[in-house]
C-alpha cells in the first residue's frame, strides 16, 4: 500500500489526467474516467482483481440509481421540446417573474424542489424548462445550469428528508427539527451566493442552448400552460409525496395510501409516471411522432447515463482505497479551540473530494467525530446540530469528476470538463464555504 502522500498524489494526478485528457487530447470523458479509475485502483495496491470489482459496482451501481431516471427525464424533454411546451413553460415563468429575475427564480426552485427530490433526479426533471429559459433570455446555459444545480445541491446536503443530513444528524444525535430549520435558513446565504456566481459566470462561459424550434403546442392536446408543465409537476409531486409519507412520525398512515406513494414515489417509478403523462399531453400527435420524439431522447440519454456511471465508478474505485481513512484519521487529530467546529467541516470537505459521493462523506465523518463531540464542547444543546451543519457543509466541497453528479449537470447542459469546472465545482467551493462562515457565526451566538 502506498504512504499517505503518494495516495494524494496519485488522486491529483488522476484527477490531472481526467482534465487534459478530455480537453486537450479531446478523449471521450467515459474512457477517460475508466482508464483513470483503473489507474488509480492499481497504484493505490488494490489489485486488479478488487480494481475491476470496485470499478464495476460503482458502475453498476450508479447506474442503478440514475440509468432510469434519466432516460425517461431525456424522454420528457425531448417531448416537452419538439411539442412546444418548454416554450409555454418559459413564456408563463418569465410573464410571472420577469425576464431579469429568471436566473434567481431557477435557483429557488431548485433550493425547493431538492427537499423531497434528489439533486440528480431534480436537476434531470427541470433540464428541459432551465434550457428554454436560456434560449428566451438570450443567456448563457451554463448560468442557468449552475444555478439550478447549486440550489439543488445546498438542500440536498443540508435539509433532511435526503439521507446524508439524516444520517449525520443520527449519528451525532442531533435534534432533527432543529437541523430541518437551521439547515434550512443556511440555504439562504447560499442560495444567494451561487447565484452570484451564476450569473457572473453566465457571462463568460458560452453553453448554448440548442436553436429556438419551432413547434406550437397544440391546445386541443394540453390544456395550455398546466398541460405543459404536467410532465415535470407530477413526478415532483409523487416524489415529494412519498418523501412525506416515509416521515418518522408517519404523517399519511400506514395504510393504502403510504403504499401507493411507496410505489409511484420512487424517483424511477415517478419518472416513469412523467413520460405517461407527456403521452396525455402530446397524444394527439400520434404514437409514431410520440415514439419517435422517445427514441430521440434515448439516444441522448445514453451518453449521459455512460459517463455519469463512469463517473461512479471511479468514485466506487476510491472508496476502496485507504484515502478516506487516512483523510479522517490525520484531520481528526487537530485541534482547533474554540474553532473546533471547523474539524467535521474539514474532515467531510476531504472526504468528499477525495471520493466524489457527499453522502457518503457525511456518514463517514460523523461516525469519526461523534465520539469527539464533548471534548470540542460540541456534546450538547445546539453542539451536535452545528456539528451536522458543518459536516453537511463540508460535504459540498468540493463536486468534481468523481461526482456523478458533476456529470449529471455537466452532460445535461453540454458543457466541457473544463467548463464544468468553471461552473460546478466553483459553485460547490462557495457554497461550501458560505455554509462554514455561516456556521462559525451561529456557533458564537448559539454556543
Amino acid at each position: 500500500m502506498l504512504p499517505a502522500p503518494l495516495l494524494f498524489g496519485t488522486l491529483v494526478l488522476g484527477i490531472v489526467f481526467v482534465v487534459v485528457a478530455t480537453t486537450r487530447w479531446k478523449m471521450h470523458p467515459f474512457l477517460a474516467l475508466l482508464l483513470t479509475a483503473y489507474g488509480i485502483g492499481l497504484c493505490s495496491g488494490l489489485g486488479p482483481t478488487q480494481t475491476l470489482a470496485a470499478l464495476t459496482g460503482g458502475f453498476g451501481k450508479t447506474v442503478g440509481v440514475i440509468g432510469i431516471v434519466i432516460a425517461c427525464g431525456c424522454i420528457i424533454g425531448t417531448v416537452l421540446e419538439k411539442s412546444g411546451c418548454a416554450l409555454v413553460m418559459a413564456e408563463a415563468v418569465l410573464r410571472s417573474i420577469g425576464r431579469t429575475r429568471a436566473l434567481l427564480a431557477m435557483s429557488c426552485t431548485g433550493a425547493l424542489v431538492s427537499i423531497p427530490v434528489f439533486c440528480d433526479s431534480g436537476f434531470v426533471i427541470l433540464s428541459s424548462l432551465n434550457r428554454s429559459l436560456a434560449r428566451r433570455t438570450g443567456a448563457s446555459l451554463a448560468g442557468f445550469a449552475t444555478a439550478l444545480g447549486m440550489g439543488l445541491y445546498a438542500t440536498h446536503c443540508l435539509v433532511p428528508p435526503t439521507p446524508g443530513p439524516i444520517a449525520a444528524a443520527g449519528e451525532l444525535r442531533a435534534d432533527i427539527g432543529l437541523v430541518m430549520l437551521l439547515g434550512g435558513a443556511l440555504v439562504v446565504p447560499i442560495v444567494i451566493v451561487t447565484f452570484l456566481h451564476a450569473r457572473f459566470i453566465g457571462r463568460r462561459v458560452s453553453v448554448d442552448s440548442g436553436p429556438e424550434l419551432e413547434a406550437v403546442l397544440d391546445e386541443q392536446a394540453a390544456s395550455g400552460v398546466f398541460g405543459a408543465f404536467l410532465p415535470i409537476l407530477l413526478p415532483v409531486v409523487l416524489i415529494a409525496g412519498k418523501a412525506i409519507a416515509d416521515l418518522p412520525g408517519r404523517p399519511l398512515g400506514d395504510g393504502p395510501v403510504r403504499q401507493v406513494l411507496g410505489m409511484v414515489g420512487d424517483p424511477n417509478a415517478a419518472l416513469i409516471v412523467g413520460v405517461l403523462s407527456a403521452w396525455v399531453v402530446v397524444r394527439r400527435r400520434g404514437r409514431e411522432t410520440f415514439g419517435a420524439w422517445c427514441g430521440q431522447g434515448l439516444r441522448d440519454a445514453g451518453t449521459i447515463i455512460l459517463i455519469t456511471a463512469a463517473g461512479g465508478a471511479f468514485g466506487g474505485v476510491l472508496r476502496e482505497t485507504p484515502m478516506a481513512k487516512l483523510v479522517g484519521d490525520g484531520l481528526v487529530s487537530l485541534d482547533f479551540g474554540r474553532l473546533s467546529i471547523l474539524l467535521p467541516f474539514l474532515v467531510a470537505a476531504g472526504l468528499k473530494t477525495g471520493q466524489g459521493s457527499s453522502t457518503v462523506a457525511m456518514i463517514t465523518t460523523a461516525s469519526l467525530v461523534s465520539s469527539l463531540l464533548p471534548a470540542m464542547g460540541l456534546g450538547e444543546g445546539f453542539g451536535p446540530v452545528l456539528a451536522t451543519l458543518a459536516v453537511a457543509s463540508g460535504a459540498m466541497v468540493v463536486s468534481h469528476v468523481n461526482d456523478s453528479y458533476f456529470w449529471v449537470v455537466v452532460q445535461m447542459t453540454g458543457m466541457t470538463v473544463s467548463q464544468g469546472y468553471k461552473t460546478v465545482t466553483v459553485a460547490s467551493a462557495l457554497a461550501g464555504m458560505t455554509g462554514l462562515v455561516v456556521v462559525v457565526v451561529m456557533s458564537f451566538v448559539l454556543l
